[in-house]
């Protein structure tokens, strides 16, 4: 997976919480982001924070910010959209905050058939196209999520074959 020579400089704030093991190292999850980015046509620059943390941390947070008391896999919370009119032409944009919960994302990983890394990829994309506006509460915003899931899942390289979205779990579980 390398960008293209048209790509847009984006930049990532990540971060590690002591102690938590990520499942993807720092050159992937950029890259990673970089492709949802360039899949949705966002061609401003974006600034995205990435923070891998425990399940007791995500669990804070999701308290906090969804009033869920339980933690999750992955947490986003949207700052600006690239299509703000107030920003100037070619200005950053600060897109928003992807949380990952990595010891959550492996336990619930052999539940739905995968690598503790693919469900982490699929998380990471999950995120992103939240942090882009989609969502998945309804059926129909829920079918078009998990296409552009597939679609840019499948430009990742994963560890199995088939890395096919099933947002159900997202709309039925504790996740967002």
């Amino acid at each position: 997976m390398s960008r293209g020579e048209d790509s847009v400089d984006n930049s990532y704030d990540i971060s590690v919480e002591a102690g938590v093991t990520p499942l993807l190292g720092e050159d992937e999850l950029r890259a990673d982001c970089d492709l949802v980015l360039s899949s949705e046509g966002i061609e401003r620059p974006c600034m995205v924070s990435i923070s891998i943390v425990s399940d007791e941390r995500i669990h804070e947070l999701n308290r906090s910010w969804r009033n869920v008391d339980a933690p999750t896999d992955v947490i986003s919370l949207e700052c600006e959209s690239p299509s703000d009119p107030d920003l100037a032409p070619g200005e950053s944009c600060e897109l928003g905050d992807i949380v990952l919960a990595p010891a959550y994302i492996t336990r619930q990983a052999n539940d739905f058939n995968t690598t503790p890394e693919d469900e982490c990829r699929l998380l990471l994309v999950h995120g992103m196209l939240h942090l882009l506006g989609y969502d998945h509460l309804e059926d129909e915003e829920a079918e078009v999520m998990e296409a552009r899931e597939d679609e840019i899942l499948s430009r990742i390289k994963c560890d199995r074959a088939v890395c096919h979205v099933d947002l159900t779990r997202h709309r039925d579980g504790d996740t967002q």
